[in-house]
Formats: structure tokens, sequence, C-alpha cells
């Protein structure tokens, strides 16, 4: 099964379930989406890290058209790391979060690092900033899909709401639900 027919098959269920809330009057969630990145003094960033800042735009804009109508506000914070709090940990630049998670955890991916010029001479020459890899793939700039794709994984999570009613229609002593089995005993 292809990856986008997964996140269709999520934004599907997820929609389905989100309206059913929404005429019962719940009210609105929110999905933060938290990016940071280093900025000098001029206000300038390099090239990955603005390259990510576009991808990032785009997909809170595409996760608002899916999940507004399904109870999910959207929320982006943006953070500017200055040099000397990004030469103490230049991993937490162009780093993302959603829901208070990494990007990397909803997606199962792996940090790595490789050389920016930028921050070469914005912090040093040994200096090499954030990558994550994906199935295979190393992404020094963080494409929309990919933060849409752990987005949606999140907001799935915003609608997982404990319920005591039993999804079965009655609820046994064990708990909801027993397995059944259609063989005869």
């Amino acid at each position: 099964m292809s990856k986008l027919r997964i996140v269709l098959m999520i934004s599907f269920i997820i929609g389905s379930y989100a309206f059913t809330q929404s005429i019962k009057g719940a009210d609105m969630k929110t999905l933060t989406i938290r990016w940071q990145r280093l900025v000098d003094e001029k206000g300038q960033t390099c090239e990955r890290c603005g390259a990510t800042e576009k991808e990032v735009q785009t997909a809170c804009q595409n996760l608002e058209k899916s999940l507004t109508p399904l109870g999910i506000q959207v929320n982006l914070e943006e953070k500017a790391l200055d040099s000397a709090t990004c030469a103490k940990d230049v991993s937490e630049s162009n780093r993302i979060w959603i829901d208070d998670r990494p990007l990397e955890e909803w997606l199962n991916a792996v940090v790595g690092k490789s050389s920016c010029e930028f921050c070469c001479e914005e912090l040093g020459p040994d200096v090499e900033c954030r990558t994550v890899t994906i199935e295979g793939r190393t992404f020094e700039t963080i494409p929309a899909n990919l933060i849409v794709k752990a987005g949606l994984l999140a907001a799935s999570h915003l609608l997982n709401v404990e319920s005591n009613e039993p999804c079965c229609g009655e609820k046994p002593s064990g708990g909801c639900c027993p397995q059944t089995s259609t063989e005869p005993e």
C-alpha cells in the first residue's frame, strides 16, 4: 500500500471521528508545531533552514485545511536561535516538534548531521548541522509531506479520547472488548 494511501486513510478516519465529535459540540483541540533554527545578527539563516521554513509553512497550511473541519486548529511557533545558543548544540537548529514530540519520533526517523557552509561560517569550521533520515533517504531540508505525515499522526492522538462507553454495545467484566470466536466449541 502506498504511503499516500495510508495518509489518506488516516485523514479519512480522523475526519470521520472529528466530524462526529464536532456534531456533539466538542471543543477545538490544538496541534502545535514548533520549529527552530539558527539566525545570525543580520536575521539571516542557512539555505537548508530557509527552505525548511517554506516547507513548514506549506505543511501547516495543508494541515490547517485538513484538520480545522475536524475540530483541530494548527498553531505554528517559530523560534530563532542565536549563535551562542546554537554553538552549545547545533543539532537544535532546524528542529521540528509536533505536539511536544520531535518529528523524528513520529516518523521513526534517525537524526544525523552534515556540513553546512553558513553554520560553519557562523559557528566554526567543524560544525555539522541536523539531517533526518527516513527509510534510507536523508534530508537536510525537511519536506512538507513528512511534516504533514507527522502532523496527521499527532492529530490522531489528539482525537484518541478515552471513552467510558464500550465499543461493542455492552462492557464485559474483563474489559472491552473480548476476542470472540466464530468457531463452535
